[in-house]
């Protein structure tokens, strides 16, 4: 028999091992769902960014938590995540069963429900529950979904529907996973455009950025400049007036004169 449950309810599980399945509607327009999982401690957080599982880490290094491929049933499609949680380790205190919308909000999403079967069952056997999702304001592209979580010696699933506008990033960041930014660590251009600059593009001449001289009228070369004159004596250089050409010598007296011409 089938718990149909409400949000915010929780049932207890007697299986060792469970799979919960995600099914939604396909059809134009819908975005694609993907299923992931986060292992968490007593402090709500991951112990290590392995306890994140997803399509890029199908499986936790222990082998427990494992991403499973997606199906297309006459039902819709679906995608998995399975856990053996009688063998979990006891830091492992809680198991979020998340999902992510590819290419939209879930808003756009139709039937997304999440069942919980155990594993041990028959293949086509009823679900132990099933949750209905549905988004509080149509914006969210990623849900808690539900949770697998330790009460005492045993397990339990509590129904959630918690909505992140934030994506499967904002998401894995809520539980302390470290998320790298696109583009990060890969060699970028100026102002972290993410592209590259052209290597051995040449740069443009300093003097491209002068202004051109108009040609001459008719088309002429300009005449070449005319060096300036040289002054006499080479006066100026010395800081001293050229000599002035009106200058004369005064008559020369009897004492400039020569004994012969006495």
């Amino acid at each position: 028999m089938t718990h149909a449950m409400l949000k915010g309810s929780n049932i207890p599980l007697e299986a060792p091992a469970v799979r919960a399945v995600l099914r939604w509607t396909p059809g134009p327009g819908v975005p694609d769902v993907d299923a992931s999982a986060l292992l968490l401690g007593d402090d709500g957080r991951v112990r290590s960014d392995e306890d994140f599982v997803f399509y890029n880490q199908p499986r936790h290094p222990s082998g427990l938590v494992r991403h499973l491929p997606k199906k297309r049933l006459t039902e819709g499609l679906t995608d998995s995540i399975e856990t053996d949680l009688g063998a979990l380790d006891a830091s492992v205190r809680r198991v979020v069963l998340a999902a992510s919308a590819d290419g939209g909000t879930f808003g756009l999403v139709k039937d997304l429900c999440v069942l919980l079967y155990d594993t041990a069952a028959p293949a086509g056997g009823d679900a132990v529950a099933r949750f209905d999702v549905h988004p509080e304001t149509g914006d969210e592209t990623a849900m808690i979904c539900g949770e697998l979580y330790r009460r005492g010696e045993g397990w339990k699933f509590r129904a959630l529907g918690q909505g992140y506008a934030s994506g499967l990033v904002g998401l894995a960041t809520e539980f302390g996973i470290s998320v790298e930014e696109e583009g990060q660590g890969e060699g970028q251009g100026e102002e972290g455009t993410g592209t590259p600059e052209r290597a051995g593009a040449p740069e443009a001449p300093a003097s491209a950025a002068e202004p051109i001289s108009p040609a001459p009228a008719g088309g002429y070369p300009p005449p070449p400049p005319v060096p300036p004159s040289i002054p006499a004596y080479g006066y100026p250089q010395y800081g001293y007036p050229p000599p002035d050409p009106a200058f004369r010598l005064p008559p020369q007296g009897p004492q400039f004169l020569s004994a012969a011409g006495r």
